[in-house]
């Protein structure tokens, strides 16, 4: 594309929903110009992340284009971006760093003021939307909109990668596994020795459990309603599976027998607040730290007895893992190039993009981990 591409916009396919729970429609779309501090992107893939379904399902701001773990191209730059050009590759950020404002300076926290996660459905500069059919605007879904051909980005939710890492696996980074590899040694920190339990073995539960792995935890017990998760948590370092549905009793005391009082960290990867109750149930008195990452679909509201805080135990929250987005995510990117983490397993599907309401559908049976979506060349 020429220098001028910046100034015009481009129709291309995007996946479209119209309503919570209806199928995408593969539209054409147009897709603004970058703004100033904007970049332009041409998706070379994109991967379908719970969280997605989840707001697909629930919430009200439509139409829309979701999608926020996607690896793609700079096809063009806005005014004022001078870390980016033409041509370079990136992964996308669904929360960025905007490096000035009192979060990101803090050195305490991986939120930003500025380019926090967005939730309605338009861009974090003007609160206007790049999409359009027919005129008509389409929304966007965590800044990102990563189902796509194109989309645009704020370029402090863009982080940039080498070239030689394989688009189509790195993909995931953006959201899932990042989070899941961050709770376990960011904020849990997870030490040698330990045990743990997850409870969720989607994408992220079993990123925790291949960071509580690599910290050297001695048990890592897995929990989940699908038995054939069993196996395949095992290669991430899952040692004991619990059936949630087959437990005769409730699921805290079986983990408080099993465990000689409670294990050392919890971790709960669903997204159901009174399994947070739980899982602070399932830690031991003193120092037993429950981390909660699922996003709620209803419910969001906690409730938990306060003799479990006075007897010592903590409930933290989680957002990417603790990871600041732009200035962390490289250093796990070269971890995956090192063959430190592993990033492959987690991709059990791979489809063309026209072919996105299957993923969605894998998805909601519990029969992906991630479906990495692959645009037309």
């Amino acid at each position: 594309m020429s220098s001028s591409s910046s100034d015009q916009v481009i129709t291309c396919k995007a996946a479209v929903a119209w309503g919570a729970g209806e199928p995408l429609v593969i539209e054409q779309v147009q897709v603004s110009p970058p703004q100033p501090m904007e970049i332009r992107v041409k998706v070379v893939c994109t991967s379908l992340c719970r969280s997605d379904l989840t707001a697909w399902e629930s919430q009200a701001i439509f139409p829309r284009i979701f999608g926020h773990e996607a690896s793609g191209i700079v096809e063009s730059v806005g005014q004022g971006v001078d870390e980016f050009k033409e041509g370079d590759h990136v992964l996308t950020l669904f929360s960025g760093e905007c490096m000035r404002c009192r979060q990101c300076t803090s050195g305490k926290s991986n939120m930003c003021q500025v380019l926090g996660l967005e939730r309605k459905g338009v861009m974090h500069s003007d609160q206007m939307t790049r999409f359009s059919v027919n005129g008509n605007p389409i929304y966007h879904y965590c800044a990102v909109s990563s189902f796509s051909e194109y989309t645009v980005v704020h370029s402090g939710c863009a982080v940039k990668i080498s070239p030689t890492v394989p688009l189509e696996k790195i993909c995931v980074l953006s959201c899932g596994v990042a989070a899941g590899l961050g709770a376990a040694w960011n904020i849990a920190d997870v030490s040698k020795g330990s045990t743990v339990v997850i409870f969720g073995l989607g994408t992220v539960g079993l990123s925790v459990a291949q960071g509580a792995k690599l910290r050297g935890a001695s048990r890592i017990i897995g929990v989940d309603k699908n038995p054939e998760k069993s196996e395949k948590a095992k290669a991430f370092g899952v040692t004991e599976f619990i059936n949630l549905n087959s437990c005769n009793e409730p699921i805290q005391q079986v983990i408080n027998r099993i465990t000689d009082g409670g294990a050392d960290y919890s971790f709960e990867c669903i997204g159901d607040t009174e399994m947070i109750t739980t899982a602070l149930q399932s830690c031991c008195d003193g120092w037993g730290l429950t981390v909660t990452l699922g996003v709620p679909k209803v419910k969001p509201v906690i409730s938990a007895h306060y003799g479990l805080f006075l007897t010592g135990r903590t409930l933290r929250g989680s957002m990417f893992g603790g990871w600041k987005p732009k200035s962390d995510l490289p250093s796990l990117v070269d971890m995956y190039l090192k063959k430190e983490i592993n990033i492959d397993e987690y991709i059990t599907h791979n489809l063309a993009f026209d072919n996105i309401n299957e993923a969605f559908n894998l998805m909601r049976e519990g029969k992906c981990l991630r479906c990495v979506m692959h645009m037309p060349k």
